[in-house]
């Protein structure tokens, strides 16, 4: 014979105080739990977004990014030559560009702190391939002229990223044309122009990277062409998706903002456990009679240990869903950060997900179970006299 879910509901109401205090607790554990899940899963996001699925990558072997990546004139050429590489129906001309990264510092309009913006040199074909990306503001700078578009996140945090301002790159000043718009993604952070110019302004021989688009963009047909490439010895380079690439740079920082996360949640919890069992444990002292009235009305001992445990589990569900709401209104916040890989400013969001929602769920039970264990052993082992007596 078990005990019935309101038994547990009109102990939880007759503890007001305690019930609010344990489910506060589970709270905000679970509100810093969750918003440094969504804040390792908006930056995985952010970079997994990046780019195209159908577009290739193609950067030095060995390179970490773009801004560590060297492409010669020849690698580009050779590689463009390729019968993988798409072509245009019109021109013949490989759909593929070579752009070059070079960063930049500038002043946030919050702090007046300088910090790395990614600044690449790309060309028309560059656009096209990337379709997503749409001006909002202004127009596309002319090719080979000292002209740039920003990126809106650059535009909304950065000083004199204005359209119509004059940025100072490479010891020349550029003109801001036009700013541009990939929401949610690393291009949303950067500042595009003319490739060639840039090269020669900031004196770069080689390209960083070349993009392109193939004729299969299947997998097996990616794999073709790095075998290709790795059998010449003019050509040294790793090619990757372009969504893959980009979604390679977030591991590094996600995992440490995980990690980092974890360790903090954990001591946190530790204050919730231990409040969660004071709650329960003054709950069995204050019932020992009804425990002892129950047990000779024929309930067993596992029917009170499990209605010891239920109750535990309905305050902290509870306040894990308290906590999961008011992380979930950190959606709405964008914040940035520097990219480990590329040492320049990222802008990302929050993201909630279905696995950060049954991770924090899953966590708030396990306070739970954790917070009664030790009163629910301590009222198993109350005898019937001893709990009659008082």
């Amino acid at each position: 014979m078990g005990l019935s879910l309101q038994y547990n509901l009109r102990h939880i109401r007759a503890r007001p105080v305690t019930t609010l205090l344990s489910v506060s607790g589970v709270a905000l554990v679970l509100f810093v739990y969750a918003a440094t899940l969504m804040l390792a899963e908006g930056l995985r996001h952010t970079l997994a977004a990046t780019g195209v699925r159908q577009n290739i990558i193609i950067t030095r072997s060995g390179a970490e990014n773009e801004v560590q990546s060297s492409l010669t004139r020849e690698q580009v050429a050779l590689l463009g030559a390729d019968d993988l590489i798409a072509r245009d129906t019109e021109s013949q001309q490989p759909v593929a560009t070579a752009d070059c990264m070079v960063l930049l510092s500038l002043r946030k309009r919050s702090t007046d702190q300088p910090s790395n913006v990614s600044v690449r040199g790309t060309s028309d074909r560059g656009t096209s391939l990337r379709p997503q990306v749409e001006i909002i503001a202004g127009r596309a700078p002319i090719p080979r002229t000292q002209e740039v578009m920003v990126g809106a996140a650059i535009a909304k945090r950065f000083a004199g990223t204005e359209t119509g301002s004059l940025l100072r790159l490479g010891g020349t000043d550029w003109t801001v044309v036009g700013i541009f718009s990939d929401p949610g993604t690393a291009f949303d952070s950067e500042i595009w122009g003319d490739a060639e110019i840039m090269m020669g302004v900031f004196r770069r021989p080689n390209f960083s990277s070349m993009t392109a688009r193939l004729t299969d963009s299947s997998d097996a047909a990616i794999a073709a062409l790095q075998a290709r490439v790795d059998s010449d010895p003019r050509l040294s380079v790793q090619i990757k998706r372009e969504t893959q690439f980009f979604a390679d740079q977030a591991k590094q920082l996600a995992l440490f903002i995980e990690i980092l996360g974890t360790f903090v949640t954990a001591i946190y919890s530790i204050a919730a456990i231990i409040g969660s069992m004071i709650t329960m444990f003054s709950a069995v002292s204050s019932r020992t009679r009804e425990i002892g009235i129950l047990r000779a009305l024929g309930f067993s001992t596992s029917a009170i240990v499990r209605a010891f445990f239920q109750e535990s589990l309905i305050l902290s569900l509870v306040g894990g869903s308290i906590g999961l709401g008011f992380a979930g209104l950190l959606t709405s916040v964008t914040l940035s950060t520097t990219n480990f890989r590329t040492f320049s400013d990222l802008s990302f969001g929050f993201r909630l997900s279905p696995r950060i929602v049954l991770i924090s769920l899953g966590a708030s039970v396990g306070m739970g179970l954790l917070g009664a264990l030790l009163p629910a052993i301590r009222a198993a082992r109350i005898s019937v006299v001893q709990a009659i007596r008082g």
